[in-house]
């Protein structure tokens, strides 16, 4: 049963070794992903997954104990997911065989900076294209588990809001934002059920998979939302809501 969730954006410039001198621009940002997981922790949770896009070869599982690193941002930087003792108790053993996607690596560092440790912890890698149909099948066959379970999940909004943006600008982009922060602020899962797969693709909206993947663990849950920050610097969008 899903119990809590926390969305929060996935840029590697959250962590502020990799953004260096322009890591004080993040600082609200930063804060208001604290306070989500602040949220997830007052819900008592017995587990908590993190969701995030992941290259091809990063999908599917990652236990308990598997490891991140930052170092293609120039940064020696390494992170672990979950604690020692999460890892244990959820049978990670020795060295899983491979690395976090970036999504997960800076949910790690989140989990690391907030010092977690209200629940074990494992991660799912998604692909950016899957289909809504197949998020929404993941999402529930997570949520039908044992015990209380809690969601961190990463993703940006579209990365076309500005000339400088990574996709450049797309005059589609800021009315696609807004109805994704209204969702994620309401807790509305038909809406997020809703978005375009396709128009977010378009948008670089790496955010809608996990969100969809989110839809479908939440039905019946009967959640609250609430909106805690929405920006879009360096022209992407980061949203950060917390869901109880």
């Amino acid at each position: 049963m899903l119990v809590a969730a926390a969305v929060c954006p996935g840029p590697p410039l959250l962590v502020p070794a990799v953004a260096a001198g322009a890591a004080p621009e993040l600082d609200a940002a930063r804060a208001a992903c604290a306070d989500a997981l602040g949220v997830l922790t007052a819900a008592r949770p017995d587990r908590l997954i993190v969701i995030g896009t992941a290259e091809r070869e990063r999908r599917g599982e990652h236990p308990s104990g598997t490891t991140g690193s930052f170092r293609g941002f120039g940064v020696d930087l390494d992170v672990v997911l979950g604690t020692d003792t999460a890892a244990a108790d959820a049978g990670a053993g020795e060295g899983p065989g491979r690395e976090l996607p970036v999504s997960l690596a800076v949910a790690a560092w989140l989990l690391e900076h907030t010092h977690w440790t209200a629940a074990p912890v494992s991660g799912l890698g998604v692909g950016e294209p899957l289909d809504t149909e197949r998020c929404l099948r993941t999402g529930r066959g997570i949520a039908a588990g044992d015990g209380r379970l809690a969601l961190l999940v990463m993703g940006d909004a579209s990365a076309c809001r500005s000339l400088k943006a990574p996709g450049y600008l797309d005059e589609r982009a800021a009315g696609f934002d807004e109805e994704a922060a209204r969702a994620l602020g309401t807790a509305d899962v038909a809406a997020l059920k809703a978005l375009d797969a396709e128009l977010a693709y378009a948008l670089k909206a790496a955010g809608r998979a996990p969100w969809q993947v989110l839809a479908g663990a939440a039905e019946g849950a009967g959640l609250g939302g609430e909106l805690l920050y929405e920006a879009a610097p360096y022209g992407v969008g980061y949203l950060v809501a917390a869901w109880s």
